[in-house]
């Protein structure tokens, strides 16, 4: 009898479906509001890596520097070559080295006058250093409250389908409809974290080459303030 009853029962409880969602399906499900929102904040990483990429390579190609350097400098200005050691940082290319030239070229005058042509030099250089990294520190801040406008673009919609069939819609399609629209606010954060962690790698490495060039200006100052 009991097992006649347990046997019914089991009959008649319904099948739990479990449903799959692939990324791209969930990334496409939110909508034409939703899909541009995503495609906004895809061209937004592309930006933010490229930037990174591009950035990093040239300060990493600022940095190289070699040890040397500055003794050759102080070996042929102290010995009067100031046409060689022009061509010595025409040679190497780099901040360090186009900080030099410009206080070699500005020999003869007062000190103030060369420490001044040089401090002119090393922000032109960081200017350089830092092109469009702005950018990626605005990518990190707005990509989050754009994905987070999808999410609440897709809430609103979701409710003004509940509240059009005066609330009998099927909760399982509320529900689908909200989680589709948290993820706007997932994209969004992602691309948010990729940018403001590329940011962060960045400054540290200007500040590297920026640091490199303080020492190299101080360096020279010095070799000018040598007595003859």
């Amino acid at each position: 009898m009991l097992g006649s009853l347990a046997q019914k029962t089991k009959e008649v409880e319904p099948e739990i479906e479990e449903k799959s969602l692939s990324i791209i399906e969930l990334l496409l499900s939110g909508g034409t509001g939703g899909v541009v929102i995503i495609a906004i904040l895809f061209i937004l990483l592309f930006v933010a890596v490229y930037i990174y990429f591009e950035r990093l390579f040239a300060i990493k190609a600022a940095s190289k520097f070699d040890d040397n350097f500055m003794n050759q400098i102080r070996e042929k200005v102290s010995s009067g070559k100031i046409e060689a050691a022009k061509i010595l940082c025409a040679q190497t290319n780099n901040p360090v080295s186009r900080l030099t030239e410009k206080g070699i070229s500005r020999i003869g005058s007062p000190l103030d006058d060369i420490n001044t042509a040089i401090e002119n030099a090393g922000r032109l250089e960081v200017y350089k250093l830092e092109k469009n990294v702005s950018i990626l520190a605005t990518v990190a801040g707005a990509a989050p409250m754009i994905g987070f406008l999808g999410t609440v673009i897709g809430m609103i919609l979701a409710f003004h389908n509940l509240a059009s069939s005066s609330g009998s819609a099927d909760m399982g399609s509320l529900a689908e409809g909200i989680y589709t629209a948290m993820t706007t606010t997932v994209a969004g954060l992602v691309v948010g974290i990729v940018a403001y962690i590329g940011y962060n790698h960045l400054v540290v490495k200007t500040d590297k080459v920026v640091h490199q060039m303080e020492a190299t200006a101080v360096d020279f100052l010095d070799l000018l303030n040598e007595p003859a």
